[in-house]
């Protein structure tokens, strides 16, 4: 995987979101490209992830990495709390000691989401102007050991066994540069380009949500540097559901109430600093549209 540079915006698809008839990497744009340039494009369809560069200002980086640091109860100056164990177990095991922040909703957070460069660049990919993003969590990886062990791991999002593939676009912001040492997002593009092939020659009985040699299969690299840290912000953008009430009202209440999703997948914060410590951050119009608390239809 190329190493990503702060600010740099890496995007993976797992091969339908509702409604879409065609995978991603069968789409011929109508939409003029935003972000991405022609040669982005290409390489997004051949191998299902595609790296924006300076995706958001440097001061959103500089005042979210601090956040981070201080939501995490850790010091970036002293590596003696960086081994603090996590405040919650992860049902999805594979999980634990990455270095998942419980963080959702905070204004520095909602301040990328509604960023017009991260959401044309969705935009770019998903070639639909008509987009929810994905309430999501941040990372703050530290080196993996001293209680922290974690070795990694590739897997899929999706169900591999289903006519036709899922799919699904998820995003990852760099606050910090990473390299093979640090850890951080991996992918196995080769995958993603002959994924039908593949499958054809496994036996019946594969496991569908994981490769044995591991749409994109992707995951996390374990941190193994000495005193570095991973730090990322994850942002994921798909089209947007508005006839689904019941999905759009607990979107709504999740950013108005400072509260983790409902979702297995997010163990939340015992602690509650989010509703307790901070304001319900404040919404552009592009976010209310992203959040689904205005209609992209007027």
């Amino acid at each position: 995987m190329t190493d990503v540079h702060e600010g740099g915006l890496t995007f993976e698809g797992h091969s339908t979101a509702k409604g879409l008839a065609v995978q991603l990497k069968d789409i011929r744009k109508r939409l003029p490209l935003r972000v991405l340039s022609q040669v982005d494009w290409e390489h997004w369809t051949t191998w299902g992830y595609v790296v924006a560069p300076a995706a958001v200002p440097e001061a959103h980086i500089r005042r979210l990495v601090d956040l981070l640091w201080e939501f995490s109860e850790m010091r970036p100056t002293d590596p003696t709390t960086w081994s603090r164990k996590q405040l919650r177990d992860h049902q999805m095991q594979e999980l634990n000691n990455s270095g998942m922040v419980e963080i959702y909703n905070h204004q520095y957070l909602w301040d990328n989401r509604q960023y017009p460069r991260v959401y044309d660049a969705f935009v770019d990919v998903w070639d639909r102007p008509d987009l929810w993003v994905a309430i999501d969590r941040a990372n703050l990886n530290t080196p993996n050991r001293d209680g922290r062990a974690f070795t990694g791991f590739i897997h899929w999002d999706v169900d591999t066994s289903l006519t036709p593939f899922p799919i699904g676009v998820q995003g990852v912001l760099s606050l910090v540069d990473t390299d093979s040492e640090t850890g951080g997002f991996q992918c196995v593009p080769e995958l993603f380009r002959t994924l039908e092939h593949w499958i054809s020659t496994q036996p019946a009985d594969r496991n569908v949500w994981r490769p044995d040699n591991s749409l994109l299969a992707h995951g996390i690299r374990p941190n193994v540097s000495r005193d570095r840290v991973r730090m990322a912000q994850y942002i994921s953008m798909y089209p947007a559901e508005e006839q689904n009430v019941a999905d759009r009202d607990a979107r709504v209440r999740s950013w108005r109430e400072r509260e983790a999703p409902k979702r297995p997948a997010f163990p939340g914060d015992p602690r509650d600093w989010e509703r307790t410590r901070y304001k319900t951050a404040t919404l552009t119009t592009l976010g209310e549209k992203l959040l689904g608390s205005r209609s992209w239809h007027g």
